[in-house]
């Protein structure tokens, strides 16, 4: 279990430090720029890997979400994200989840860790998938703004 715990910290630094990287390399005057009326900013997408590495942390603390309704999930997300408005208080708020994530996975005890959680989305999942899930998360949206720096003619590599 220590070996588990270990990896999914280290999973969870390296996806957020990959995403502030990447997050690093938007210009201000791109930072809420979108190449379509219904896609997210860079500010946004930060947002949310942010709000949702504190709902990672509280999910791993507690061992279920907050809510077993999707639309009232999405909806607090969706008010949680639109709260961050700067880059620095997206980048805060997401060291922040980030240290929160690292304290609820050094305190999850075996029994937690052999859980298995109940899901708003129809699934369960053995709790290990979301103890490793807030480093995938987090490059996973690192990615999307990479593919937004190419929009704007970014093509370097900011690995």
């Amino acid at each position: 279990m220590d070996d588990l715990v270990a990896m999914c910290k280290q999973n969870a630094v390296r996806g957020m430090e990959r995403f502030l990287k990447t997050f690093s390399f938007v210009p201000d005057d791109k930072l809420t720029w979108t190449p379509s009326p219904t896609a997210n900013s860079a500010l946004r997408i930060a947002a949310h890997t942010a709000c949702t590495a504190g709902n990672f942390a509280m999910l791993i603390r507690y061992g279920k979400f907050p809510t077993t309704d999707m639309a009232k999930l999405f909806a607090d997300l969706d008010a949680a994200e639109e709260m961050v408005t700067t880059r620095e208080a997206a980048v805060e708020l997401l060291r922040k989840n980030t240290d929160d994530i690292l304290a609820a996975l050094d305190a999850a005890t075996p029994e937690r860790i052999a859980s298995t959680v109940e899901t708003p989305f129809g699934f369960s999942a053995p709790m290990a998938f979301f103890m490793n899930l807030p480093g995938s998360h987090a490059e996973s949206h690192a990615a999307q703004v990479d593919y937004l720096q190419t929009c704007w003619g970014d093509q370097e590599v900011h690995f």
